[in-house]
């Protein structure tokens, strides 16, 4: 029989699942007490404020990013990579989407997370440009080095808004799923497309397929068509 989460991990746990759905700024602390059925004073002795919740949830998605932005290992990175590094960056954004949300406030609120943050960003573009690089050698895109550096950065800047945007275009930020995260890796992988090399567009296209997601199922009703690609 599966052990009862500890109670701590139960905080953290249903914390990460309130911020998601409501927006973190519309969970306090005695809203997760109450929710886990709890006194405050029992999550305080836990966590002394909800910054402390934050900043382990903001561990978390650190820890899991830092685990699969890297190069491989002893060989040259492949088109499957490619998938497994845009389908793991979607994994992340949709389990800690909040995070992408309210960053801004989040920051604002806690200097010592924004430091912690500027350092993350930081690596996260180190390996970015580190797997660019590894692309170009593998034959996969064809850039110069200002251009892998452009390039990661957009990328970066893409999915650290994207959220972001959903919410200030939409004017709903409880409705937002997978898909429309989706669409969002997706403009990462369009950001590549004049760069491909032409032997590797036919395996690249299938993730193409894969991660395009029509405008349509975003802004419902507005009339917008998304050409052939």
């Amino acid at each position: 029989m599966a052990q009862r989460p500890k109670t701590r991990d139960r905080i953290v746990l249903e914390s990460l699942a309130l911020f998601n759905i409501q927006g973190e700024r519309n969970v306090t602390t005695n809203h997760i007490a109450a929710h886990l059925g709890m006194s405050p004073g029992n999550l305080y002795y836990h966590f002394r404020n909800k910054q402390e919740i934050i900043a382990e949830l903001f561990g978390q998605y650190e820890g899991r990013v830092d685990g699969f932005l890297r190069l491989p290992e002893g060989r040259e990175v492949t088109v499957e990579d490619k998938t497994f590094y845009l389908e793991s960056l979607l994994a992340a954004m949709w389990d800690f989407r909040f995070l992408h949300r309210d960053l801004e406030h989040l920051l604002e609120s806690d200097p010592e997370l924004a430091a912690r943050y500027r350092q993350f960003a930081q690596r996260c573009l180190d390996h970015a440009y580190a797997i660019y690089h590894g692309f170009v050698a593998a034959g996969i895109l064809r850039m110069n080095a200002a251009q892998v550096e452009a390039l990661a950065l957009n990328s970066w800047i893409v999915v650290t808004s994207w959220v972001r945007f959903l919410c200030t275009t939409r004017g709903d930020t409880g409705d937002i799923d997978q898909e429309m995260l989706r669409r969002g890796i997706y403009q990462v992988l369009a950001l590549e497309s004049g760069y491909l090399a032409p032997e590797a567009k036919p395996s690249v296209q299938a993730l193409y397929d894969k991660l395009h997601v029509p405008l349509e199922r975003i802004f419902p009703g507005e009339g917008r068509r998304t050409p052939d690609i």
